[in-house]
């Protein structure tokens, strides 16, 4: 898994996993995966599935050739509200892209270290089924 600063200023991670490495066949099934562990964590609320490849080709957006599926799983792992501007960090999103000989599993690094890690190791755990 690497981090890196994405536009010079959003630090996120990404993990790419080969076919090979998995036994995950779709965006679909990985995101299923996520929702469960997502669902099985006291501390987090599972949200949303967001179809950004559907959306982005709905409005006649552009989309990188290699891309043949995308989509975001929204959740948020709110364990204290302390002023407004928390507000703006959350809720968190992992997306899962398929690149046809890999999926890519982003997310962007939380100000909560337990959330970076739930998250981290989520997402790791794909390449393990």
């Amino acid at each position: 898994m690497k981090h890196m600063m994405l536009q010079d200023k959003y630090p996120v991670y990404v993990l790419e996993v080969s076919r090979d490495e998995t036994t995950f066949g779709s965006v679909d099934e990985i995101l299923d995966f996520l929702k469960e562990k997502i669902d099985a964590h006291p501390k987090v609320a599972y949200i949303a599935t967001f179809d950004h490849y559907a959306h982005t080709e709905s409005i006649g957006g552009e989309i990188a050739d290699d891309i043949k599926a995308a989509k975001n799983i929204v959740f948020c792992f709110g364990v204290k509200l302390p002023k407004p501007g928390v507000l703006a960090v959350r809720p968190r999103s992992i997306g899962v892209a398929d690149m046809g000989d890999r999926f890519v599993i982003t997310f962007m690094e939380a100000p909560m270290p337990m959330a970076n890690d739930a998250m981290q190791e989520w997402a790791k755990a794909v390449a393990n089924k």
